[in-house]
């Protein structure tokens, strides 16, 4: 069932133009429209992705179907898309909706904190695993997240956010490129010795059964990807193919000029990352028979 918009509360930032709506359902949602800047099946990637995640037990917003009527468009002006040279209406019917972090209440959700406070987030291992999820996806992206606290709380807790980029947009295709997809600050992979730090959420993916991941493509609306079933069903079986593969992706990434896993292999010690592709490469067979 969809979640009917009942009001408009204001325009986001991105290059997908979204906009925070009111829900008859009492929450607020960041909506993304069919006729976005961006490409249509961007609603489709954010959707699976986030669908994936969340099976994966990773912190990321309940993703919603969203219908907007042409009437609550009609009679809001600011619900139209900047092209540029020129301004179009937003597109009534299903669009794509993420529960808006934090609510409505101000000055609980950051996008960013000092390397003190960001130390001491409380889901901070959690970016290991994303960083699995978006080399599984092929996100084309950076990583996107912001912070959130409750009142009187003094850590912040990590949320994953934006995955419309997944899947090289509107594309669907892989190109696996080792500084793509992952996050901005060297200072969240500090920690990760080895893979037992992409735990339990890697070996989740690695293991995600078939029907889980169809189960999460057939809920996406035929008209976020122009109702070509045949590239749908193309892009799951690539996806439960590329479950096999992410090790190699993470290495790759972690072998990169930048750096991003300093005390890989020798806990407490600053030192390069110690891959060794043997054990790479058992590790891959062994979880995926």
């Amino acid at each position: 069932m969809a979640v009917l918009a009942v009001q408009h509360i204001r325009r986001m930032r991105g290059g997908a133009q979204g906009q925070l709506m009111l829900g008859a359902d009492g929450h607020a949602y960041v909506v993304k429209f069919q006729n976005n800047p961006q490409h249509l099946r961007v609603l489709a990637n954010e959707f699976l992705a986030t669908r994936l995640a969340l099976a994966a037990g990773l912190t990321a917003p309940e993703a919603e179907l969203v219908e907007v009527s042409q009437w609550l468009i009609d009679n809001t002006p600011e619900l139209e898309m900047d092209l540029g040279r020129s301004r179009v209406r937003c597109r009534a019917g299903l669009q794509f909706g993420s529960r808006y972090v934090g609510g409505l209440m101000p000055g609980q959700v950051v996008d960013y904190l000092p390397e003190e406070q960001m130390c001491e987030v409380r889901n901070l291992r959690e970016f290991a695993g994303i960083l699995a999820l978006d080399k599984w996806t092929g996100n084309a992206n950076g990583r996107q997240a912001v912070f959130t606290r409750r009142q009187r709380e003094r850590r912040y807790r990590a949320v994953f956010i934006d995955f419309g980029y997944c899947f090289h947009a509107g594309e669907w295709i892989f190109e696996d490129v080792p500084l793509r997809g992952v996050y901005y600050r060297n200072d969240v992979y500090r920690s990760i010795t080895g893979w037992e730090a992409f735990e339990p959420w890697l070996s989740r993916m690695e293991a995600m059964p078939d029907e889980a991941v169809w189960a999460a493509a057939n809920e996406v609306p035929p008209e976020w990807y122009g109702g070509d079933l045949a590239e749908m069903e193309a892009l799951v079986e690539k996806l439960l193919i590329r479950r096999g593969r992410i090790r190699e992706w993470i290495q790759a990434f972690g072998k990169s000029d930048r750096r991003p896993f300093p005390n890989w292999g020798m806990p407490g010690h600053a030192t390069h990352p110690g891959w060794n592709d043997a054990h790479l490469r058992a590790s891959i067979v062994e979880r995926v028979m």
